[in-house]
């Protein structure tokens, strides 16, 4: 269970897109279920429900009465999300049952009770076991496993059917090579080496289309099962009773389907390579006080208020406050950020970064799937787990196919056998090469694993993308609103300009103003004392300090009577600005905030204040336009500082001195004009913003991120992040279009080919064995296709 109405579970007997439209179709249909989405690719299934009618379990015996079968909490290949560690270190625990899965999924259930093996060591390094992490649907180790048998399964099929070609009649009769004279003792050899890759190598299609077909649907696994049994059960019976066979056609069937989805599986293997490392971010052991004595505890029994001890060189297992000591933290890995961040006393830490220097002590607040990187975590496995909407039509699609499969198959056999008047033999081998090549198997690869790419590459780069929709609709954008403070710029004001009058220096003016204002909590002063600082001018203690709520402040530095802040205050005091307010008017025009200083009533100089910009924010909105995209500023600064940023980093359209909650408004505006537009800001007071917008993009670091609202998060605060997001959704739509245009052209045009269309006129004729090579093929290269989405990776 995830959360209340939700339910995440993995369906463990998946053949094929069909399947998965089968079971959404079923389970949207039941009472008290609101959705329920099906990730062929991952075999993954969510669903959300009211639990006031329906429960987890009800789901579960839904999804069986279909015919299919849900890994437990301590069952199956996979457990649900958020488990504890000690249930993850089981994973690697596989016991063998019974198969006849798409990947022979079953056969690798996992311990029934995670009670029964509570002393069980915890493997360290293991995606996962880590804080009580949120799990990868997808464990690695039994991915492994999956695989390894699917190799030998297709490395005995290819075994076996070596000499079961060499005596087939297409050796004789094309290659006039006779190995065995006796047509009576080729069949029974034929016989005998068939039945092994049939009804053991095959049995996972054979045993899925029995389970499909009781429960009133038709997937991949019946088409492949229909070819392969019609091709042996004839041959067989032909044998009996004398004449020529075609155990080749089952058993080459067999063996290149076996193969593709031997290399469907390590090229699918690696989508979630980059969500893996995010597991192994997190160590597996870590230090705390208990009873006054430290102690090393594995990450995961970590509870929120313990004391966590870090020394130089240790990861941080969990969220937490300093409450001792201080170090430098390296939080690169979590936040992208590349300088190492001080850390005091009530300072915060994120799991997963890096003490450097000093020691520390902190107390955990958050811990396994509560933690910044349990969330991130969590919200790359939504995005993997989600439907961009041209796969939810290619799902619909591949179920149609299935049922034009069969039918062409039957009208295939019909033409040759009563129109063509041909052989049975001939008429029947049409009719199967048909069914095997129309299978949709590529249709139902053809968007997740172009998906799962793209958003796995999105987290490498700190580019969190909630769903496959998000992620295939950022590219398509026209427009772009963008808050200044935070987004654009680095959120706080820096000192930039130091104007002295006659008779006072640069230095000596800085250190009186900076001095006045070391009491301060105000940003400006603050600023006017980091840059002091910075020139590594020692400051004095003011006296007499008196703050002008609106106007500045008066204090008393070394003996002498300052004033700082704006012309009326000096006028308040009659001091004469003396042609310094025009050089306050230049920097104000500039987008700084001037502050006038007098010392001992006569006017001393001109200091200045700016947020500013972020490096990389000139480059991001050169590539915003070079994309094609309206670029506008959103501020609630006054028009002329507005401007004057936009001015500087090439924005042309400027909505100034906008409240935060009327952004949404400005955002509304633009989508008024007929315009897709992303809303990006710092998401905490342009929430509102973010979700009006088409997408909504927060940008921030650590736990400031705006999660629950942005549909696009980017860690890094960097606003050259922007035009990444928009290149990855870019080549992943392209990936996928490319996929399903493949896919969906290939069948189209392979079915009639199968057939025989061009036999009379060609001679050509696709023999079942090549057409489950060109099946098997097809789904390769999707696969390999969205893989190759990795060549972007360059240019984010």
């Amino acid at each position: 269970m995830v959360a209340d109405g939700t339910a995440e579970l993995r369906v463990l007997d998946l053949r094929c897109a069909a399947c998965a439209e089968h079971i959404e179709g079923d389970l949207r249909a039941a009472p008290g279920i609101s959705d329920a989405t099906i990730d062929y690719a991952r075999d993954r299934a969510r669903v959300a429900f009211d639990p006031q009618q329906i429960d987890e379990e009800r789901i579960r015996e839904l999804i069986a009465e279909r015919g299919y079968r849900c890994a437990m909490d301590g069952d199956g290949a996979v457990a649900a999300p958020r488990r504890s560690a000690d249930q993850l270190g089981h994973d690697a625990q596989l016991a063998p049952i019974c198969c006849g899965t798409k990947h022979d999924r079953m056969q690798y259930e996992l311990p029934h009770s995670a009670a029964e093996h509570e002393h069980d060591a915890v493997e360290p390094g293991d995606p996962g076991e880590h804080a009580g992490m949120v799990h990868d649907m997808s464990d690695p180790k039994v991915a492994r496993a999956m695989e390894n048998d699917m190799r030998r399964r297709f490395f005995l099929a290819l075994l076996l059917s070596i000499p079961v070609f060499a005596l087939s009649p297409v050796t004789v009769n094309f290659f006039g090579l006779e190995i065995v004279s006796s047509e009576t003792a080729r069949n029974w050899l034929m016989l005998v080496l068939s039945t092994p890759v049939v009804w053991y190598a095959g049995w996972i299609f054979i045993g899925g289309a029995y389970t499909s077909l009781r429960s009133r649907a038709l997937n991949m696994s019946v088409l492949i099962a229909v070819g392969v049994l019609a091709a042996w059960s004839f041959s067989a019976l032909i044998t009996v009773i004398g004449g020529e066979t075609f155990f080749e056609a089952a058993v080459l069937l067999v063996t290149f389907v076996l193969f593709g989805h031997w290399m469907e599986m390590k090229s699918r293997r690696g989508t979630t390579d980059s969500l893996r490392a995010l597991f192994d971010i997190v160590p597996p052991k870590a230090r705390v006080i208990r009873d006054g004595q430290e102690v090393e505890v594995a990450s995961s029994e970590i509870g929120v208020g313990e004391t966590v001890v870090l020394r130089p060189g240790d990861k941080v297992p969990v969220d937490g406050v300093v409450r001792d000591g201080n170090s430098a933290i390296d939080e690169s890995l979590v936040t992208g950020e590349s300088v190492p961040v001080e850390k005091g006393p009530g300072d915060e830490v994120v799991g997963g970064s890096i003490n450097e220097s000093g020691a520390l002590r902190f107390e955990a607040t958050k811990v396994g799937a509560d933690t910044a990187l349990g969330q991130i975590i969590d919200l790359v496995q939504d995005a993997q787990n989600s439907k961009a909407p041209g796969q939810r039509l290619a799902d619909r699609a591949a179920s149609y196919l299935v049922i034009l499969a069969v039918s062409a198959g039957l009208l295939t056999f019909a033409v040759w056998s009563f129109i063509a008047g041909e052989s049975f033999i001939t008429s029947l081998t049409f009719a199967i090469s048909a069914v095997v090549i129309a299978c949709p198997d590529a249709l139902g690869l053809a968007t997740p694993t172009a998906v799962a790419v793209g958003t796995g590459l999105g987290a490498k780069h700190n580019i969190l993308i909630k769903d496959a929709a998000t992620l295939e609709s950022i590219g398509s954008l026209d427009a772009i609103a963008l808050d200044k403070t935070g987004t654009l710029t680095e959120g706080r004001p820096a000192l930039t300009d130091v104007v002295a009058a006659d008779g006072h220096s640069e230095e000596e003016l800085l250190y009186l103003v900076a001095s006045a204002e070391r009491g301060s909590e105000h940003p400006l002063a603050r600023a006017l004392v980091e840059g002091a600082e910075e020139r590594d001018i020692s400051l004095a203690d003011a006296s007499e300090f008196e703050a002008v709520p609106g106007h500045g402040l008066r204090a008393t530095v070394d003996g002498r009577k300052l004033l700082v802040g704006n012309a009326r205050l000096l006028d308040s005091d009659a001091v004469s600005a003396d042609g310094l307010g025009d050089q306050a008017e230049t920097l104000a025009a500039e987008g700084k905030t001037a502050m006038l200083v007098a010392v001992d009533g006569r006017a001393a100089g001109v200091v200045a204040a700016a947020d500013q910009l972020k490096p990389s924010a000139s480059a991001a909105i050169a590539s915003l336009k070079d994309l094609g995209l309206e670029v506008a500023l959103i501020s609630g600064d006054n028009r002329q500082t507005a401007e004057a940023v936009a001015g500087q980093i090439g924005i042309d359209r400027v909505f100034a001195e906008v409240l935060p909650a009327d952004k949404a408004d400005y955002v509304k505006r633009l989508q008024d004009e007929g315009k897709k537009v992303a809303m990006v800001g710092d998401g905490v007071n342009d929430a509102p913003a973010l979700a009006q917008a088409d997408i909504g993009v927060a940008i921030g670091a650590g736990t400031d991120v705006a999660i629950e609202t942005a549909k696009v998060v980017l860690m890094r605060s960097d606003p050259g992040d922007i035009p990444a997001a928009m290149r990855l959704s870019r080549a992943t739509v392209r990936k996928m279009k490319q996929n399903l245009a493949w896919a969906s052209v290939y069948n189209i045009a392979a079915i009639p080919i199968a057939a025989g269309v061009l036999f009379p006129a060609y001679g050509i004729e696709l023999r079942p064995e090549w057409s489950a090579l060109l099946m098997s093929l097809s789904s390769i290269i999707v696969a390999t296709n969205a893989v190759l989405l990795r060549r972007v990776e360059g240019q984010l």
